[in-house]
């Protein structure tokens, strides 16, 4: 199974938040072939994940504020499920700055929160990639997540 994790960006990018994004997907490299990509808008990311989704089957997971907050061990338990169903491809996007039309939302597989607070762009792809890692280990016994 591949995870994508991708953004529509704004106008700023800060390299550091990229050096953090970047670290948690080499960690998921030990669990899945990951990538973080950053799209310029949300038609170039749906062109995307269109062309992506006719080769193999993918789940399309939609960062939204209407979406379900999951702790991290039901996001495990989620991620589990995809995996032993066979997914190929798990796509996680954050929005643009707007957030998601109506028309967009309705082609998730999920819609996911990551909280009621708002958070920057930068830090919900942080917050993101080290959510889908704490994941990963939590499936495979792994000690980093010690959480009850």
């Amino acid at each position: 199974m591949k995870v994508t994790i991708a953004s529509i960006a704004g106008r700023t990018r800060s390299e550091h938040f990229d050096a953090l994004v970047a670290e948690y997907v080499s960690r998921m490299a030990a669990y899945a072939p990951t990538e973080a990509v950053i799209f310029k808008t949300s038609e170039a990311f749906f062109e995307s994940v269109e062309k992506h989704r006719s080769r193999m089957g993918s789940v399309l997971v939609l960062l939204d504020t209407l979406g379900k907050p999951f702790s991290s061990e039901e996001l495990a338990r989620w991620l589990r499920r995809q995996r032993d169903e066979g997914q190929q491809r798990l796509v996680f996007a954050i929005g643009p700055a707007d957030g998601w039309s109506d028309d967009e939302r309705a082609r998730a597989g999920l819609l996911l929160s990551l909280g009621p607070m708002t958070l920057a762009h930068e830090l919900a792809r942080v917050v993101l990639s080290e959510q889908v890692y704490r994941a990963f280990t939590i499936l495979a016994g792994h000690p980093y997540h010690r959480g009850g």
